[in-house]
């Protein structure tokens, strides 16, 4: 057998179920102890495969970071394609989209957490990766599609950008995440409170209404 080739076991009779495991745990280890920090031997370890194994499937620590931040995209990605935003009015779909995006963030810290470490590495990883911008390319469609329905029922302003209503949501819905521990230190103020949660929910979907809006 080559020195390459894992040895056949119970795991790994079933490789698809081995890889989504990994990934699952890798995304855990690389959200908590960001790249430089995660260990390959801690991932081996909780999922019972070897580090072989892992760059087996993946390659290197590099390779299977790439993987995890690609499935983690393609989740978000995933869900908001089964939104059905198309059958919603114009304003309406925006809200949902809003709302959608600012639940999945608040559920997932693990993701804010995956994009702000790629952030701190100036997307090095993620820029190589076609899958992601594929992917992301996908809700940009979504958005542009909705914002010309607007426009065509007389509600949403002409000169608008697809890329600026993505970003905006993006920022507002993340910023609650990513910056709840500073901001709650520093405002006295606790984001989680349920009525303050609301409140941001509805205000960013306003929000990104008014800058629909025709004027």
């Amino acid at each position: 057998m080559d020195a390459a080739t894992p040895r056949a076991s119970p795991r790994t009779k079933d490789p698809e179920r081995t890889r989504a495991d990994i990934l699952a745990v890798a995304r855990e280890e690389f959200s908590a102890f960001g790249l430089s920090g995660a260990r390959v031997d801690a991932i081996a370890e909780r999922t019972r495969t070897s580090k072989r194994m892992i760059y087996y499937y993946f390659g290197s620590k590099e390779g299977l970071y790439l993987a995890v931040l690609e499935k983690a995209y393609a989740d978000i990605r995933q869900v908001e394609a089964d939104l059905d935003l198309g059958n919603l009015a114009p304003a309406e779909a925006i809200r949902r989209l809003v709302e959608f995006t600012f639940e999945y963030d608040e559920a997932h810290p693990d993701f804010i957490r995956l994009v702000t470490i790629e952030n701190i590495h100036r997307a090095e990883h993620l820029s190589g990766s076609e899958t992601i911008r594929g992917l992301n390319l996908g809700v940009i469609q979504t958005i542009t599609d909705i914002i010309a329905r607007g426009q065509a029922d007389g509600c949403f302003r002409a000169d608008v950008d697809p890329l600026d209503v993505h970003m905006m949501i993006s920022a507002l819905c993340f910023f609650r995440v990513s910056n709840r521990h500073t901001f709650g230190a520093i405002f006295s103020v606790d984001l989680d409170a349920p009525a303050l949660r609301a409140r941001h929910k509805r205000m960013i979907g306003d929000a990104v209404l008014g800058m629909l809006a025709i004027r």
